[in-house]
């Protein structure tokens, strides 16, 4: 069975709607639209954000509320956010206690030369750029991405975290959706490691 899509996995970790929702990190505010259409009133934002549904803030500079948002979701964002400690701290202050969280995350740590190969060989099938050095590719991300031990760290004292599930990234990074399928079976035959994680958390009381 394939892995759920981003929205299956971040439904399933929110409560119903109409729950006011946080988005970090929210891009283009593609997740963020499809769960308005949903019912649930979200604020989206992203430092860099361009869609009339992102509101352009850091996490850290965002002026809302204490406990005023009943879940909080960040898809491949938190990796990248900094500085990471006081902005979870920050998160966790704008969650109500009791309240969910939804973490979507690509694993730098897992990211070796093998998923790097996987990575290139299919950005060149496709006829783009892809670069010839995994190894100088792995290092380059290892300094400069937070690991998912660093990110459950500074999420840690405020969630109850559940612990992680491992499963396919790749193709979703500058690819296309079809290669989900073969990443998985890449995967499953231990050719590549699982570089996505996912995990939900708790707002402590």
């Amino acid at each position: 069975m394939s892995a759920p899509t981003v929205l299956e996995f971040v439904r399933s970790a929110l409560p119903a709607p109409p729950a006011r929702v946080l988005e970090v990190g929210a891009g283009q505010g593609e997740l963020a639209s499809d769960l308005s259409a949903a019912g649930y009133d979200v604020l989206a934002i992203d430092p860099a954000g361009e869609a009339a549904n992102v509101l352009a803030v850091a996490l850290l500079d965002l002026d809302a509320p204490p406990a005023s948002f009943d879940a909080a979701v960040a898809v491949v964002s938190l990796h990248h956010v900094d500085p990471l400690e006081p902005s979870c701290a920050q998160l966790a202050a704008l969650v109500r206690p009791g309240g969910r969280l939804a973490v979507d995350e690509f694993d730098v740590d897992a990211f070796d030369e093998r998923a790097a190969g996987w990575w290139s060989r299919h950005r060149r099938e496709l006829g783009l750029e892809a670069p010839g050095d995994q190894a100088a590719m792995v290092a380059d991300l290892r300094d400069h991405l937070h690991s998912i031990a660093r990110i459950r760290a500074a999420l840690a004292p405020a969630f109850e975290l559940a612990a992680p599930e491992r499963g396919p990234y790749l193709h979703r990074w500058n690819l296309t959706p079809e290669l989900q399928q073969p990443e998985e079976d890449a995967i499953a035959r231990s050719r590549i490691p699982a570089v996505g994680v996912r995990f939900t958390g708790r707002r402590r009381p």
